[in-house]
């Protein structure tokens, strides 16, 4: 009796409705923005299986829907990066683990390969402006003191060779010149070729 009498119960159960809401807005966004940049707030509410009032409810602008959005995908990225295994795999594996969680992250977002989206929100948190480089160094740099990837080269330099190789395969794939297992597979075999410690002439 005194959970039916419970004033929290029914606030409770609207905030996991509108977040239910949101989470199926997002997730119709991306579909949708990833096909069409210029998708209408309609087409994603539609997309969404909810009204259009409910999308301005939750986003009161298509600007702050594709800023969170963008938030949302940060955060995805940043978990797919916490799950590769960076810091303990072998470095050259964990070279490949980390182009795949990119290549993952931009498969659920074409969006971000689409090549008239000249605005990006940055996220407030995750940015992988921020978070990205400094993980990809401190690999490089571990693969260094081990011995399995090139001690020459600076890591800093290595790892923003590395990001700027992923970005012209992404540019290369958006443009229709590479296949997606083309761009990654390039992407992949110039990265080692880059990084790896070449054998020790005999």
């Amino acid at each position: 009796m005194a959970d039916t009498l419970d004033p929290a119960r029914p606030a409770r159960r609207r905030r996991s409705d509108a977040r239910r809401s949101i989470d199926a807005i997002l997730d119709a966004a991306r579909v949708a923005l990833g096909e069409r940049p210029d998708a209408s707030m309609e087409e994603i509410a539609t997309a969404a299986n909810v009204s259009r009032q409910t999308v301005y409810a939750h986003f009161p602008s298509r600007d702050a829907l594709i800023d969170a959005l963008i938030e949302t995908a940060a955060a995805e990225y940043s978990a797919l990066l916490d799950a590769a295994g960076l810091e303990t795999a072998p470095p050259a594996d964990a070279l490949a683990r980390f182009l795949d969680a990119g290549w993952r992250f931009l498969s659920r977002y074409p969006l971000l390969l689409d090549p008239t989206t000249t605005s990006v929100h940055r996220p407030k948190s995750n940015d992988p402006h921020d978070v990205v480089p400094p993980r990809l160094e401190r690999l490089i740099r571990r693969g260094q003191d081990t011995g399995d990837l090139d001690p020459a080269p600076p890591a800093a330099w290595l790892a923003a060779a590395v990001i700027g190789l992923q970005h012209a395969a992404a540019a290369e794939l958006a443009d229709g010149h590479l296949t997606a297992d083309e761009a990654a597979a390039l992407c992949l075999e110039s990265t080692l070729r880059l990084c790896v410690r070449p054998p020790a002439n005999r």
